[in-house]
């Protein structure tokens, strides 16, 4: 019994061993970055949300600051949600997205960003959906990137002034969409 043991003991150091010298030998190397490395900011609640520029399936242009410019007398709250056709919690919410669209429209705006497909994938859903709110064409994942989006649906609220108000990841019911919508509405009125 004691030379199984021992045996087992050499075993384990053997593979402790060569794990440790597989690490070393496959590791990437260490590139050094060309050029100044630039940080953005996720977003994250209180802070202001960060601004991005994308193209709707129609080929029109959408810039979140031009929304929540304080400066414009137009400037609204937006619900910001990601999406994509292959997600079906994202199916279960998007009845709701929209018809909160047409409730709220002129007071606060919706936009849709798909996590990278293609344009005919993005148009059927929204043909099928009907929605009528921007659905935008993240191709690389940049946007998608930026807000450091893991899970889908994932719906940023963002108030007049382009702050971050609250991040949900999932399904998003009428009601819970309704209170955050109506919230950001009456910070709005307020001020």
């Amino acid at each position: 019994m004691l030379k199984t043991r021992l045996e087992w003991s050499i075993l384990l150091l053997l593979a402790a061993l060569l794990g440790t010298a597989w690490i070393v030998v496959s590791r990437e190397p260490v590139t050094q970055a060309s050029g100044p490395i630039t940080l953005t900011e996720a977003p994250i609640v209180g802070h202001l949300a960060p601004d991005f520029t994308l193209q709707t399936a129609v080929g029109q242009t959408v810039t979140l600051s031009e929304i929540t410019n304080q400066a414009s007398n137009n400037s609204k709250p937006v619900v910001l949600n990601f999406w994509a056709s292959w997600c079906g919690p994202c199916r279960v919410e998007m009845p709701n997205l929209q018809q909160a669209s047409v409730k709220y429209n002129g007071r606060a705006a919706f936009i849709g960003i798909n996590q990278g497909e293609d344009l005919a994938t993005i148009t059927d859903f929204g043909n099928e959906y009907n929605v009528t709110y921007p659905l935008l064409i993240d191709p690389d994942n940049r946007v998608n990137l930026t807000y450091e989006v893991n899970s889908l649906p994932t719906t940023v609220f963002i108030d007049q002034n382009g702050i971050v108000r609250e991040v949900v990841i999932g399904i998003l019911s009428e009601a819970v969409l309704q209170r955050r919508v109506e919230s950001m509405l009456a910070e709005t009125n307020s001020q």
